[in-house]
């Protein structure tokens, strides 16, 4: 008998989702990658395409890498945005968040736009024109209002025969184009390295490949605690992903030459048919026979389906990724407001709809594809360099999954992807102005944005900022009170009043996107006649005033939508400063602690004896509850407690 004990895998997760819904999402929006990638790449790269593809497919395997450990390290809602604020800080992962909503809208439009020139194989008029454009704008609304709705988990499992499907179909045209048209002399004759493509095209293509094999990975990344998934589970998903896109990417590029070769220095995918080019392809197969017939329509069909899919997925994975922005504070509060029955970030996807559905409609997708490139490009350089750092910086954290081929703690797949896609990046911006200047814009503006929420909210740039999720989701309504003023006693019993004067502002303001309510926590210095208002104190007493100040702003700020400003007041008698303080400042209410019980009869400094006292308020509270501008709340403890002793100290961070 062995004495080894079996091996209990670790569940990642343990929540709704397999790997077969998870591979099923991530091929989707892959197979949509080839489906309007082909073209753009073939007409740059001519009969270089194939190599294109291979170096983009070997790529991809880095980027599956890269983000299958990321997010098995740190499972929460997003991608690259998470992987960067662990390694780096806000900024970072807000710039990385930003360049992939520019993605998720690109490719929500590049989708609609070639679905509907797929279904061109049915009804040719669906390729040009008005028609083409409602079509596309249609698709657009329909996967949006499908995405207010809710995309449940069922409905993700369903992707899955979709996919079974499309792999069925790209594994019949393959095979089809090897028996009927597969030629290498066709697909390479007249490649001149640097002449013919010219190595400023190549370049372009290359970025192309590598952003379209790459898309949908953001998206999947963002289910990474939703997938209940081991470490075997994992290993085995990576490898899928990388020999399906290594299969089929290289495969129907290289049927693809053979069918629509190039000519002239030309080739007509990346003209005529850069919309729809795998129809172009099965059109090569025998033109006029059966065969190309069935398979035009087979392919037009089922393209249009997994592109639609695609923007699905697409329109998932940008209100994910919006409502991690948002509830970290990086873009404002309303943008993702949730829907009140739905829980969807609806005014996000409705933004992302209007955008999308401006994009689609010019039907120019050499230049939508060269803006995706841009923004995949910055985000998966982002991406890969996150997992770098975080094996310095978070070396003892536990690993579901770690990439193999290690210096030490250097995962050289992932230095290696951050190398090639800040190139491919540069490249991009050498090779086409117009994605150049678009996607410098957006970002410059991301970044305006950014820092001017960040500092009209008063919140840092670089440390992370949250709010709850339900402050998405309530309505907007008036606090009960907008300022209160809170006097501090120095003990325990500050935290009670701390927490109503919280529950009396906050409970009402849960959007910390608006100006929320403000508790003026008061510490009063009394100085005896003995000596002058202006005089030193001592040190023990300042610390016990900071202590407790610093107290009252973390008790206070733990509520929605409040803000704790701290003040010290030097005074003779402390009930007229409150009544001053309370005047000056134009405050809606007082919070005081009533005196705490004392067990001698007629008072602790009357040296009586006997039960607790009856009447707990001091000539301190009678003298504001008389004089002060606005309502006066008491809190106080049970008549049975102990007395409290000092308040604990502050801790020094939140």
């Amino acid at each position: 008998m062995s004495d080894r004990k079996p091996v209990v895998e670790r569940r990642i997760v343990r929540r709704s989702l397999g790997s077969p819904a998870l591979f099923a999402l991530v091929y989707s929006t892959v197979a949509a990658g080839l489906y309007f990638s082909l073209g753009a790449v073939a007409g740059r790269a001519l009969g270089l395409t194939p190599a294109v593809f291979l170096f983009a497919a070997l790529f991809f395997v880095l980027c599956v890498m890269t983000y299958v450990e990321g997010a098995s390290l740190h499972q929460e809602r997003a991608g690259a945005t998470v992987f960067a604020r662990y390694a780096f800080n806000e900024l970072w992962s807000f710039v990385a968040g930003w360049a992939i909503l520019l993605d998720f809208v690109i490719l929500i439009a590049i989708t609609s736009h070639s679905a509907t020139n797929y279904l061109g194989a049915f009804w040719n008029e669906l390729r040009s024109g008005v028609l083409e454009s409602v079509v596309a704008a249609g698709i657009v609304i329909f996967v949006a209002v499908v995405n207010v709705i809710g995309v449940t988990a069922g409905r993700l499992r369903r992707f899955f025969a979709l996919t079974v499907v499309d792999l069925a179909v790209q594994a019949l045209v393959i095979v089809l184009g090897i028996v009927l048209v597969l030629s290498f002399t066709r697909v390479f004759d007249g490649v001149q390295l640097g002449t013919m493509p010219p190595w400023s095209d190549v370049v372009f293509a290359l970025a192309i490949a590598a952003a379209a094999v790459s898309t949908g990975l953001d998206a999947s990344s963002g289910l990474a605690g939703e997938v209940a998934i081991g470490r075997r589970g994992l290993r085995r998903l990576v490898g899928a992903r990388a020999a399906t896109v290594l299969v089929v990417y290289v495969g129907i590029s290289l049927v693809a030459l053979s069918a629509v070769p190039v000519t002239g220095g030309a080739t007509e995918l990346g003209s005529r048919y850069i919309d729809a080019p795998l129809v172009a392809v099965v059109r090569g197969y025998e033109p006029g026979a059966w065969v190309s017939d069935a398979l035009r329509y087979l392919v037009g069909g089922v393209g249009a389906l997994v592109l639609i899919a695609g923007a699905n997925a697409s329109m998932l994975g940008l209100s994910r990724l919006a409502y991690s922005l948002a509830t970290n504070r990086q873009i404002p509060s309303a943008v993702g407001r949730l829907h009140p029955r739905r829980a969807t970030p609806f005014v996000v996807i409705a933004l992302a709809a209007v955008m999308a559905t401006s994009l689609a409609v010019p039907s120019d997708l050499d230049f939508l594809v060269a803006i995706y490139a841009f923004g995949a490009m910055l985000a998966l350089t982002i991406a890969h360099a996150s997992v770098v750092v975080s094996r310095y910086r978070e070396p003892e954290r536990d690993r579901p999954y770690r990439m193999p081929l290690n210096v030490g703690r250097l995962p050289v797949p992932a230095a290696l992807g951050a190398l090639v896609s800040f190139a491919l990046w540069i490249g991009v911006l050498v090779t086409h102005a117009e994605a150049r200047w678009v996607g410098l814009v957006w970002m410059s503006l991301g970044l305006v944005l950014y820092v001017t929420y960040r500092t009209t909210e008063g919140k840092p740039l670089l440390r992370r900022v949250t709010i709850p999720p339900a402050a998405l989701t309530r309505e907007r309504e008036r606090a009960e009170y907008g300022s209160i003023l809170v006097p501090l006693l120095g003990t325990s019993l500050d935290d009670d009043i701390v927490q109503t004067a919280g529950r009396l502002a906050g409970v009402e303001r849960p959007d910390e996107g608006e100006k929320g309510a403000v508790i003026e926590a008061l510490w009063i210095f009394q100085i005896p006649m003995s000596l002058p208002l202006d005089a030193a104190l001592p040190d023990q007493r300042l610390q016990e005033a900071r202590r407790a100040l610093a107290r009252a702003k973390a008790v206070g700020e733990e509520y929605e939508g409040v803000e704790v400003a701290t003040a010290t007041v030097r005074s003779r008698r402390a009930g007229q400063a409150i009544v001053e303080e309370a005047r000056r400042r134009g405050v809606e209410a007082i919070v005081l602690g009533a005196e705490p019980p004392s067990r001698i009869r007629g008072g602790a400094l009357l040296g009586g004896r006997g039960g607790p006292l009856d009447n707990y308020v001091s000539d301190v509270i009678r003298h504001v509850i008389d004089k002060a501008p606005c309502r006066v709340i008491l809190t106080a403890p049970p008549a049975d407690s102990e007395p409290r002793g000092p308040a604990e100290p502050a801790p020094d961070s939140r």
